[in-house]
Order: C-alpha cells, then structure tokens, then sequence
C-alpha cells in the first residue's frame, strides 16, 4: 500500500471534476483529444465497410441510382426545367451536398443512445463522437464530389463548356455551413432521445420530408410563382444548394447576401445545440 507522502507526492494529469456552467463546453480540451477524434474518424470509416463486398464504392453507387431516379421522376415525368444545367449534373449537385447534411444529422442524433457503453466506462470530452462522426462523412463528400467531378469533366469533353469563375471558391464554405447545421440540429435531437425516444424513430422520414422542402431536386426559380414559394425560402438550407450549384455552373438564383440568413440560423442552432449538450451530457446515463 502506498503511504500518505506518496499520495501527497503524486502529480496528477487530469482531474474530472462535475461541470459548474451550463456551457462549460472546454474546447481545449476537446483539442486534446483531437487523436481521439481521428481515431473514431478511421473506426467509422473501416466499421462501415468492413464486411461489404463493394465497399467506399457505395458512396459512388448511391448517388448514381439516386440521380437516375430523379432524372426519371423529376427530369422525364414531371418536366422540371434545371436552369439550364445538364439535368444528371443538376440533380447528382443536389444530391451530392444533401447526402453529406442528411449523414451528418442522422448520425450525430444517435450519439447518446449509440454511444451509451462507451459513455459510461470511459471519459474524454463527449463533444468528440459527433465532431468525428461530421468529419468522417465528409470523407463520404469528398468521395460523391470527386465523382461529381468527373461526370463533369466527360460532359466538358463531350462538347459542354463550363466557366469557372471566382464562385467556386464558396465550396469549402458551404461545406462547412452544412456541417454546422447537420452537427448543430444532430446533436439537439440527440439530447432530446435520451427522455424521448421517438426522435429516433421520426429523424428517418423527417429528413425525407426536408429533402423535398430544399431545392435538391428543382430550382428555387421553379417555385416563384407558387403560393409557398416563400417557405422553402426561408428553409436555411436552401440558399446553400443553390449556392453550391452556382459556384460549380455560375446558373441559378443564388445571390451572395441569401448566406448570411442561412449563416445566422445556423449559429444559433449550434449554440442551442451545444447548450442542451452541455446540459443533458450530465446526466443522460441516468436516463438513456
């Protein structure tokens, strides 16, 4: 046994103590464990695919019968004009951003049910999972994007020219607003399924529901002679599809300006998601 000096003598490195604050979120330390973080970004990865046979290819599969069913349904059947965009690349840019938010929001709404053992044998700051969990989807949207990529490059060859322009640029943004709001959203859900469960049962076909409330499969320039034109509008995601469409095609509607309301929205669902994340991390072992 070791004696009172030794214990007196003995340095400690890190002394979890309750939380005083309601956000008291510690980013630093949340740095610390930025290994940590790249650690579960590699075991998402790998855990996906490990026992497919197809693998990463589903992330190129997807969006190509995706965009197939689209251009069937809305280019053929319904007729829905693409503001002269080439309809496969109009509708595999809308589907290639949107995949990206709708992964994001349906697997940080799961991190204190999913991750509940981990929780409650070991301790690093909880704010880890859903950070790893944006990061290593955007593996995913780098894999669709290079695809999207490439569709375009043989368009190109085929005759089609594309400008680009300084917009372009605006990607790497609207990326991150995208993750933003899917983190943001995810992780509010997220502390409202450890009392209510039915979340997790609505997130499903909600997010199938926001899907057609965004302008992935049509142009915001369809809609402005509808009665409820001006409720996509007002959806904050709307401005970023539109946005990420301009900045590949210089087509659309989009207007620099529309950014900043998607951007203000989205801050203060981060900050209310980061609030009862702070608040329920305290407790939700009790609970889930």
């Amino acid at each position: 046994m070791k004696s009172d000096i030794d214990l007196d003598l003995e340095q400690w490195d890190l002394i979890i103590e309750p939380k005083e604050k309601l956000f008291q979120l510690n980013l630093s330390e949340v740095w610390k464990y930025r290994d940590l973080i790249f650690l579960f970004v590699k075991r998402d990865f790998v855990a996906q695919y490990k026992q497919t046979i197809l693998g990463p290819l589903w992330h190129v599969i997807q969006p190509i019968f995706t965009t197939l069913v689209f251009l069937l349904i809305f280019g053929k059947i319904a007729n829905i004009p693409t503001d002269g965009i080439t309809p496969i690349l109009f509708f595999m840019s809308g589907i290639t951003i949107w995949n990206y938010f709708s992964s994001c929001l349906t697997a940080t709404s799961t991190t204190f049910v999913a991750n509940a053992g981990i929780f409650g044998k070991v301790y690093f700051p909880r704010l880890v999972i859903p950070l790893s969990t944006v990061i290593s989807n955007m593996i995913k949207f780098g894999i669709q994007f290079l695809l999207l990529m490439v569709v375009m490059g043989w368009y190109a060859f085929k005759g089609n020219s594309y400008s680009i322009s300084t917009a372009i640029l605006l990607i790497p943004l609207l990326v991150l607003l995208m993750a933003l709001l899917g983190l943001g959203l995810g992780i509010i859900i997220s502390s409202l399924t450890t009392k209510y469960r039915d979340f997790t049962i609505l997130i499903g076909f909600a997010v199938q529901l926001l899907m057609y409330a965004t302008p992935v499969a049509y142009p915001l320039s369809f809609l402005k002679d509808k009665s409820f034109a001006s409720w996509i509008e007002w959806n904050p995601l709307s401005p970023i599809v539109e946005g990420f469409r301009y900045a590949l095609f210089h087509s659309g509607s989009f207007q620099l300006h529309d950014l900043f309301y998607s951007t203000i929205v989205i801050f203060f669902l981060l900050v209310l998601g980061l609030l009862m994340f702070s608040k329920v991390e305290r407790t939700f072992m009790d609970t889930v």
